[in-house]
C-alpha cells in the first residue's frame, strides 16, 4: 500500500495543467490568474495630495510666509493649477495631483480663512514635502505587480483595474463529473425505501470543489451494473477534465470500479493508502492524461479523501501557487492504535498567545458524516505512534 506523502506526491506528478482563456476582467472574480501583469504607469501617477487644506511652496514658508492668497481650487481629476507668485497657494483637495509650483501640504485643520487670504495658525509644523505621496513611489511604470498563479480577490481586481487591463489571462474552471454508485442511493426530493439511503457524497464533493476550485460539476448516480459503469465513465470522460467517482471501489462483490476503469484503460498509480479513513481510495491516469480518483463510499472517508487529494490536485492543475501548510496544536491527548495515519475530525479554537489549538471530534464510523457538522477540518496524524500527547503539532487541513 502507499503512504500518505506518497501518494499526495503521485497525484500532482500526473496532474496536467488546466487550459486557460482571455476573459473579461468582469468575469475573473476567483479565478486563478495565468499571466504576469506589469505597472501601466508609475503608482501614483503623479505627486498625489493625501490631506485636504492648501498647497504651498516650502520656500515661503521657510522665509517665514504665514499668511498666503488663494489663486484657485483644485480637486481630484482637474488638470493641475499652476502658482506663480511668493505667498501664492492652491485650496487643494484630497487625491487631487499637486499644483505646479508646489511641494507642501498644510492640512485644513491648520487654517483660517479671510476672504481669499489663507492664515496659518501659529502652532502649526510644516515640513517639506509633507502630505504628498511622490509619483512612482509605491510602482514606476513596467514594474510587476501580480505573478501568475494568484487567485483574483478583491486586492487582485484593484490591481488589474489600475493596471488598466480590461482582459485578463485566467485559468478555465475545471469541469468535473462527479459519479456516485449504489443500488442503495437515492436523491433527494425521490421517494426513498427503508433500505435505501440518500445520496449525499456527489453534493459535498460538488459543494467542495465549486467553492476551493471554481469547478463546473456534473453529478450523475449509477446503479451497480459493470455495463452501465463503464458506458456512463466513457461518455463522461469525454466531457471533463477530471472524473471523482463516490463507492464501488474496495474489495467487495459488487465493488466494480477498479475492474471498470481497467477495461477503460485508465491506467492504476495506486490503490489502497496506509491511512484512517479512506484506505481504499484509487487513483489513476486515463490515456488523455485525465485523472480519475475513486473515492471510498463512506462518507467521512470521501470528504477526507477529498480535501487531503482531491482539492489540492485540481488547485494545483489551475496553476494556483503553492498555498501554506497549516498547523495547529491538540488540544487534549490522542489514542490510536492502528499502525496508520490518523485523520481526526477536529474543532478550531486559539489560546491568549494565538496558537491554533485543534479540538478531536472523532466520528462514531467513517459513515457518522452528521458528527462532522460544527468541525473546521482534520489533522493529520501520522503513523507509528500509539499515543499523541496533548500540544502535539499537526498538520491540518480545512474542510
Amino acid at each position: 500500500m502507499t503512504e500518505v506523502a506518497e501518494a499526495a506526491a503521485l497525484i500532482l506528478a500526473r496532474m496536467v495543467p488546466l487550459p486557460s482563456a482571455e476573459r473579461p476582467l468582469s468575469e475573473t472574480t476567483g479565478a486563478v490568474l495565468r499571466q504576469d501583469v506589469a505597472a501601466e504607469r508609475d503608482q501614483p501617477p503623479f505627486d498625489r495630495v493625501t490631506m485636504d487644506g492648501i498647497a504651498i511652496n516650502y520656500s515661503d514658508w521657510a522665509q517665514g510666509s504665514r499668511r498666503f492668497r488663494v489663486i484657485g481650487t483644485q480637486g481630484a481629476g482637474a488638470p493641475p493649477l499652476r502658482v506663480h507668485e511668493p505667498g501664492e497657494c492652491v485650496e487643494i483637495m484630497t487625491g487631487a495631483m499637486l499644483p505646479d509650483g508646489t511641494d507642501t501640504v498644510i492640512p485644513v485643520e491648520r487654517l483660517t480663512r479671510e476672504e481669499e487670504t489663507v492664515i496659518v495658525e501659529a502652532s502649526a509644523d510644516v515640513s517639506a514635502r509633507q502630505f504628498v505621496h511622490p509619483q512612482g513611489s509605491d510602482r514606476v511604470a513596467g514594474s510587476r505587480l501580480l505573478s501568475t498563479g494568484r487567485v483574483i480577490g478583491p486586492a487582485e481586481m484593484a490591481i488589474l483595474a489600475s493596471a488598466g487591463r480590461p482582459h485578463v489571462q485566467v485559468t478555465e474552471p475545471p469541469r468535473i463529473a462527479v459519479i456516485s454508485t449504489g443500488d442503495e442511493l437515492v436523491d433527494v426530493g425521490e421517494p426513498i425505501q427503508p433500505y435505501q439511503i440518500r445520496s449525499s457524497n456527489d453534493r459535498a464533493i460538488e459543494a467542495s470543489l465549486v467553492r476551493h476550485c471554481q469547478a463546473r460539476v456534473t453529478r450523475v448516480s449509477l446503479r451497480d451494473d459493470p455495463e452501465v459503469i463503464l458506458e456512463a465513465i466513457e461518455k463522461l470522460h469525454g466531457e471533463n477534465d477530471a472524473l471523482i467517482l463516490s463507492g464501488g471501489v474496495s474489495m467487495g462483490q459488487y465493488d466494480f470500479v477498479p475492474g471498470v476503469l481497467e477495461r477503460l484503460g485508465v491506467e492504476l498509480v495506486f490503490h489502497r493508502i496506509e491511512q484512517r479513513p479512506g484506505r481504499p481510495m484509487w487513483f489513476g491516469v486515463s490515456k488523455a492524461s485525465k485523472p480519475v480518483f475513486a473515492l471510498p463510499g463512506n462518507p467521512v472517508s470521501t470528504l477526507v479523501c477529498l480535501t487531503r487529494y482531491v482539492v489540492p490536485a485540481i488547485k494545483h492543475a489551475t496553476g494556483l501557487q503553492p498555498e501554506a501548510i497549516e498547523t495547529a496544536r491538540l488540544a487534549e491527548a490522542v489514542d490510536f492504535a492502528a499502525d496508520l495515519t490518523y485523520f481526526l475530525p477536529v474543532a478550531l479554537s486559539w489560546n491568549e498567545a494565538g496558537a491554533a489549538l485543534a479540538t478531536p471530534r472523532p466520528t462514531n464510523t467513517s459513515g457518522d458524516f452528521v458528527s462532522l457538522a460544527g468541525t473546521d477540518g482534520f489533522v493529520e496524524l501520522p503513523r507509528g505512534q500509539a499515543l499523541y500527547r496533548e500540544g502535539t503539532v499537526a498538520r491540518f487541513f480545512r474542510w
